[in-house]
């Protein structure tokens, strides 16, 4: 598979993977198509865990990242409200983990790319976080924002080199 299909793929399965693996743990998110850009562009940021995808012509990062409303709701939703949402906690970090983990697996699991793997997530907290992208030649990165229902925003930050 050449490095734009591959590319084009892992967006698209990491999109539709943050979806389908909210809906099965109660989380409504909703793709804004006008606001996907090429780049990143995110704002407010509280909370993130960043997943890397390495091996059999991809490297690269996948991005879960929060702001407060967007992390509460996640925390709160999927724990069924068992656990409070502060980003000083580290059980309620890990469900930020959780997600990005379960995100990965599916996405890479529907990509059907032989011989790719996921690193354990890193998780990571403070005021306003942004995430610098790479001037490597040859990276590609690409923001794919969701509304986080109630209320929130959750953004998913893809990095990758598919050669």
């Amino acid at each position: 598979m050449a490095g734009s299909d591959k590319l084009a793929v892992l967006v698209n399965t990491f999109g539709s993977s943050l979806i389908s693996v909210g809906r099965e743990v109660g989380l409504e998110v909703t793709l804004n198509k006008a606001q996907v850009s090429q780049g990143v562009k995110v704002a407010n940021i509280c909370a993130a865990a960043l997943i890397g995808v390495v091996g059999s012509g991809v490297q690269g990062t996948a991005v879960i990242m929060l702001d407060q409303d967007g992390f509460k709701a996640v925390v709160s939703t999927m724990s069924g409200g068992m656990i409070a949402p502060s980003i000083k906690d580290g059980v309620a970090m890990s469900v930020v983990g959780e997600l990005s983990n379960m995100v990965s697996g599916r996405a890479l699991t529907q990509a059907a790319l032989p011989g790719v793997d996921v690193t354990p997530p890193q998780l990571i907290v403070g005021d306003n976080i942004s995430n610098v992208p790479s001037q490597t030649p040859g990276i590609k990165c690409f923001t794919l924002p969701f509304a986080v229902t109630p209320v929130g925003t959750l953004y998913l930050v893809l990095s990758f080199n598919a050669a």
